[in-house]
């Protein structure tokens, strides 16, 4: 049964959401028809989103540009939050790939504010842009374009009855 569209997310939730939490989950096509889901830290940028991996994620989706992402939030049922997208996710192979894609300098300075130091750095700092960079054989962006989005809210929830 699919999800009420009066529980989505307004426009303003989901960036709100993709902006403020720390760890999307990626799962991408492994060897074979293996499913590789894998936390990951990410950026939003031009409605797209931006990783950097190194390893499996890489070499599957080089194979096999088939992903889902989901960004989630909360762990009690009631006060879920989330963001389902379906798409294709591409490798960014070198420095002027990178520097070429629509939305790569906002997502550098956006992941530098929200993992500095890896916990985030204190008040008044002023951290660094991400500068991770495609270096050998693996260590690359990945950017995922979604063609399907789900979202929900489930604080949107009629109270259950007693």
């Amino acid at each position: 049964m699919p999800i009420s569209k009066k529980l989505a997310l307004s426009d303003e939730q989901l960036e709100e959401l993709m902006l403020t939490t720390w760890n999307m989950r990626i799962a991408t096509i492994g060897p074979g028809e293996d499913i590789n889901l894998t936390p990951m830290w990410f950026g939003w940028a031009a409605g797209k989103i931006f990783t950097f991996g190194r390893g499996q994620k890489v070499v599957n989706v080089r194979r096999n540009p088939v992903c889902s992402v989901i960004v989630d939030r909360n762990e009690r049922f009631p006060e879920l939050q989330a963001a389902m997208f379906q798409g294709r996710a591409r490798v960014l192979e070198t420095a002027e790939e990178e520097a070429a894609e629509e939305g790569m300098a906002l997502v550098r300075e956006q992941m530098g504010l929200k993992y500095a130091g890896g916990h985030g750095e204190p008040a008044g700092s002023q951290p660094k842009p991400n500068g991770a960079t495609a270096s050998g054989r693996s260590a690359r962006w990945i950017v995922f374009t979604p063609n399907k989005r789900v979202t929900w809210d489930n604080f949107k929830l009629p109270p259950l009855r007693a």
